[in-house]
């Protein structure tokens, strides 16, 4: 069987301004690859926010769905406030601060309905999970979305699917795993559920104390917090980590997943761990994305992958395609 995936064109309207590497293109070459790996397309339906504000602060969605073309210039951070009241901003570039933390993820005029739109296929790929008989689902989600949190965005990324997947599954689910393979620290996803004992969140990742974003989360001893105490697992990898290490962490994080008593799972399926790809310092190869499949699979759980980075153009799509074959096989 191969694995069915989920499409909507709108996914393309986010160009970002500058030009960068997470670009339209991106999900072009993966949905042509799948196609022709016989892989069933299937149009993403459209769900309300309900799931969507479990997960993000109403203000920060409002903010994005209104939003115009905004790059922030002023960053209201506890420094700058000290403790003081502040004000909500006049201007547009100054309230774009308010929720965007850096400055490499600029909102224009086709980003909000694209990240929606990527938030749709998300869902309807738990829709057919939940529903059945797909064991497993791919939401060909783009902009990526696992560096979102609550109440901010930054990485390339803006709406998180993949957290919200997790928030759809877990009401059908006494408990979910998110397994996030992505070549970067899921800081968004790891907000969104640290302090929560019913979605266990392991990322395997390049370690941001080398100086990868998000640098200032991702280390080993973040393990959650309040209820969440021991729900989070991150294993984080010096540069230049090839299959045989990066696999000991992906099978690391899938036994966490297990020992979680996980009976649902989503996967943050990231392949800028590639040896080739220009935003990872991973050496990740094909064999190793397919042990990486076959890792994920064995574990027996209904499965939501969710598309998250990777820039490498040449190996975008086959590397994608790699890993579903693992859950078709």
């Amino acid at each position: 069987m191969t694995v069915p995936f989920v499409w909507a064109d709108a996914v393309l309207g986010h160009e970002p301004t500058p030009p960068a590497t997470e670009v339209p293109y991106r999900a072009h070459l993966i949905r042509d690859t799948l196609l022709d790996a016989g892989h069933r397309e299937l149009p993403a339906a459209t769900h309300d926010d309900e799931v969507l504000l479990a997960v993000h602060e109403p203000p920060m969605v409002e903010w994005l769905r209104t939003a115009g073309t905004e790059r922030p210039h002023l960053f209201p951070t506890p420094m700058m406030t000290a403790g003081m009241p502040w004000r909500y901003p006049t201007t547009a570039s100054a309230r774009a601060g308010v929720w965007c933390y850096d400055t490499a993820t600029p909102v224009g005029p086709g980003t909000w309905d694209a990240a929606r739109a990527a938030v749709d296929c998300a869902l309807t790929a738990v829709d057919l999970v939940v529903a059945g008989p797909h064991r497993a689902a791919y939401a060909l989600c783009r902009p990526p979305g696992h560096h979102a949190g609550p109440a901010g965005f930054g990485g390339a990324c803006y709406l998180n699917s993949a957290a919200v997947a997790a928030e759809a599954l877990g009401r059908h689910a006494r408990r979910v795993a998110i397994v996030d393979v992505d070549a970067h620290h899921g800081n968004g996803t790891q907000a969104v559920f640290w302090r929560r004992e019913d979605v266990f969140y392991g990322s395997v990742h390049v370690d941001p104390g080398a100086g990868w974003f998000p640098h200032v989360l991702g280390y080993a001893d973040e393990t959650g917090d309040d209820a969440g105490k021991g729900a989070t697992l991150n294993v984080p990898l010096a540069p230049g980590t090839a299959d045989v290490e990066w696999l000991e962490a992906v099978a690391r994080v899938c036994e966490g997943a297990v020992e979680s008593r996980a009976d649902a799972l989503v996967v943050s399926l990231g392949v800028d761990a590639a040896a080739d790809d220009p935003d990872g310092p991973l050496h990740v190869t094909e064999a190793g994305f397919a042990g990486a499949g076959r890792l994920l699979a064995s574990l027996e759980l209904p499965t939501v992958l969710v598309q998250e980075g990777g820039t490498h153009l040449p190996s975008l799509g086959p590397l994608v395609a790699t890993v579903l074959a693992g859950f078709g096989g």
